[in-house]
């Protein structure tokens, strides 16, 4: 008997988790002082992009559906401009000595990463159901 397939998350996703989990990991030993600046803000963002991500995931679209696909295209722009603000905010903190310069590197990387794949995902949705 076959085993049911599972399904597996989007490559996009599946790097946004990581992303996540570094930065949460990262974080816990920052400094007391930027506990409410840095630290909560680049744990938020990776958070907000995850969802975003994954919301975004969740909209089914079919060819000729303008109002799913602009669901989706806005929870993906949410998610870019995240990303954006994401490796923005890792690089105050590597100014500000809230974070080593080895994780702001990695952080940067997979964000840039994460921002290809779904800028990918954006002009594939864009090709397969037109805009």
């Amino acid at each position: 008997m076959d085993k049911p397939k599972k399904k597996s998350d989007l490559l996009v996703i599946v790097k946004a988790k990581e992303l996540c989990a570094y930065v949460m990991t990262v974080t816990q030993k920052s400094p007391k002082q930027f506990r409410y600046t840095f630290t909560s803000r680049l744990q938020n963002l990776t958070l907000d992009i995850l969802e975003n991500l994954m919301r975004a995931n969740d909209v089914f679209l079919q060819k000729g559906d303008t109002a799913a696909l602009k669901v989706r295209l806005n929870r993906q722009h949410s998610a870019m401009s995240s990303l954006r603000i994401l490796s923005f905010f890792a690089m105050l903190s590597m100014e500000q000595k809230c974070i080593l310069p080895k994780q702001y590197e990695l952080i940067a990387s997979l964000a840039s990463e994460c921002q290809n794949l779904l800028g990918g995902w954006i002009n594939s949705d864009k090709r397969r159901f037109g805009e």
